[in-house]
């Protein structure tokens, strides 16, 4: 799959998590469709295999993969259960802010526990008054000796209930210089969860609220400095979110693609199966162009992330394409399955509730349309790309000593002059 960007390595990995999702995580589905609740052993039992930490380094316990590999795990995942592909990005989402304004003892001490599957971070931004709309925020944070007293919720926190670290964007002063990061651990003093709600997919994902009542978290779980809030939340909405939900889409996208090939190919229809007639083909045909065309644009994001080049918009392309692509595929499942894609024996139906559930979180295709109109127009606000350039290109470089030696010949020979 779209061999030009990887490598034997990567297939490895693909190979590594397939086999994993078909055996640990296929059999629990009708067990997480049935309780419509989040599953903390399946959570933990994915955590344990290293993969929240493929983009940290190898000094602190990561796999240093990158961002390629880290959409393959997320794909892969996403392929068998939409819901545990997008634990595994919520998880990642939450690395994101500590790998680029953590100081060390902060990396130190959170980096090797996600490594080793021990904590499951998240991120926290959206509120309920104020929704994506980040300076509106209210919950506060108010500086009380070696502590920061905070107070407020926080809606749709992509593993809510399953978290160990929040990473809590607050208001700290007036205006966007007055956003704040803290980590805030799942143990802290007044913090608490509000009941998970049952939602229309994602069943065995929590995405609920955080509810903060003098909660007490020490002034060193600060990340950064003090104003630097703003740009904890934009970078790694930019840098890991878009892409990491483009990989949740491509996953589910390439199940309704295959679980559509298979009724097609098995269904029989005025003497033969329904892939023998042509208006059915033309349908699967335009499927799968949609993947491909899905799998290019998120794989070439990841690699260009992974070279550490400037690609904010790719990294928005792919959020917004995979997304709308995927809900076009489901749209078209449902037209070949007609009344059977209605009932949940059969799979379809799931993916098409879960495809749904990628469109609004890291701006909704609307907000990705408006950031891309801005680059037409040269008037795109800053690059994160570009900023943490330099952490991206040494992930990458740490990327390059671990593929095999045949892998490595071959890169070697492709730069001979």
């Amino acid at each position: 799959m779209c061999s030009y960007f990887t490598t034997a390595s990567h297939d490895r990995l693909r190979t590594e998590v397939r086999t994993f999702a078909e055996k640990e995580v296929r059999p629990r589905i009708p067990e997480l469709e049935e309780s419509r609740s989040v599953h903390h052993e399946l959570s933990r039992l994915i955590a344990e295999q290293g993969w929240i930490g493929v983009t940290v380094g190898t000094e602190y316990g990561g796999m240093g993969l990158g961002h390629l590999a880290k959409t393959i795990i997320i794909e892969e995942l996403a392929r068998v259960c939409g819901a545990m592909g997008a634990m595994v990005q919520a998880s990642q989402l939450g690395v994101a802010k500590i790998l680029h304004f953590g100081n060390e003892r902060q990396k130190n001490r959170w980096l090797p526990a996600v490594a080793e599957g021990r904590c499951l971070p998240t991120i926290a931004v959206t509120e309920p008054e104020s929704g994506g709309h980040v300076l509106g925020m209210n919950t506060t944070a108010v500086r009380d000796g070696k502590d920061y007293i905070l107070n407020g919720r926080k809606v749709f926190v992509g593993n809510s209930h399953v978290g160990d670290l929040h990473g809590v964007v607050v208001r700290t002063g007036p205006g966007s210089k007055g956003l704040s990061a803290l980590l805030v651990e799942s143990t802290s003093p007044g913090f608490s969860l509000a009941p998970q709600e049952k939602t229309m997919g994602l069943h065995g994902f929590s995405f609920g609220e955080l509810i903060f009542e003098d909660c007490r978290v020490p002034a060193g779980n600060l990340l950064g400095a003090e104003g630097d809030g703003l740009a904890v939340a934009y970078s790694s909405s930019v840098l890991y979110g878009r892409l990491n939900l483009a990989a949740v889409s491509l996953g589910i996208h390439q199940a309704i693609v295959e679980e559509t090939v298979n009724f097609a190919a098995t269904q029989q229809r005025y003497g033969k199966t329904l892939s023998d007639l042509d208006t059915v083909k033309q349908k699967l045909g335009q499927m799968q162009s949609q993947l491909m065309t899905a799998r290019v644009l998120a794989y070439n994001a990841s690699h260009m992330l992974d070279e550490g080049l400037s690609c904010d918009a790719e990294l928005i392309n792919a959020k917004l394409v995979n997304v709308e692509l995927s809900l076009d595929s489901a749209r078209t499942a449902m037209e070949i399955h007609a009344a059977c894609g209605l009932s949940a024996s059969h799979q379809i139906e799931r993916y098409v509730r879960d495809a749904h559930h990628i469109y609004a979180p890291a701006g909704t295709s609307d907000i990705q349309r408006l950031r891309l109109a801005e680059t037409a127009l040269g008037r795109a606000k800053g690059q994160w790309s570009q900023r943490f350039s330099e952490q991206l290109r040494r992930s990458s470089a740490a990327l390059g000593t671990l593929l095999d030696p045949l892998a490595r010949e071959s890169v070697a020979l492709a730069h001979r002059p």
